[in-house]
């Protein structure tokens, strides 16, 4: 096995043994689903799986990898933002864009998303660039597969599960 080859897979085991626990989003959300998730930005490519906990006030979510380790969390409590990855390290903003600019190199619209998952549309972030193509939709015509693009990015949602 190369040196490298070698570095990122101990890195890999390493961080597939930390787990995050989930936090507790407050009152009754808008939204729970769970679905697979694959991100492209730029040369980097990620799947795994996410859950989401949605109200107007507080969203919870939570990254884990294809095999159910836990590789982030994303916390909203009213004005507070919170990112928590597996290291574990935790990370602060005033928002969830500039939290997520900051800890991963791109602006994650989550209130735009929380719209586009439910299939409404979100014309603030059309308006910045932001692309959605829905790919299938359950019997309550949800969607259940979904792609959202911004140059350089692509987030896919398949397989999602409302609860």
């Amino acid at each position: 096995m190369r040196p490298a080859l070698a570095a990122v897979f101990f890195v890999l085991v390493v961080s597939g043994c930390a787990s995050l626990e989930p936090a507790v989003v407050g009152k009754a959300p808008d939204f729970e689903l769970a679905a697979r998730i694959a991100v492209r930005y730029g040369d980097e490519a990620f799947s795994g799986s996410m859950a989401w906990r949605h109200a107007d006030h507080a969203d919870e979510m939570l990254i884990t990898t294809a095999l159910g380790a836990g590789v982030a969390r994303l916390v909203r409590n009213g004005q507070e933002i919170v990112l928590t990855t597996a290291e574990p390290k935790e990370y602060r903003a005033a928002d969830a864009e500039s939290l997520t600019e900051q800890v991963l190199g791109f602006r994650l619209p989550i209130r735009g998303l929380a719209n586009w998952v439910r299939g409404r549309p979100s014309p603030e972030l059309e308006a910045q660039g932001w692309k959605i193509e829905y790919q299938d939709f359950d019997a309550q015509k949800r969607p259940t597969r979904l792609r959202v693009t911004y140059p350089n990015l692509e987030l896919r949602l398949a397989s999602i599960e409302w609860k």
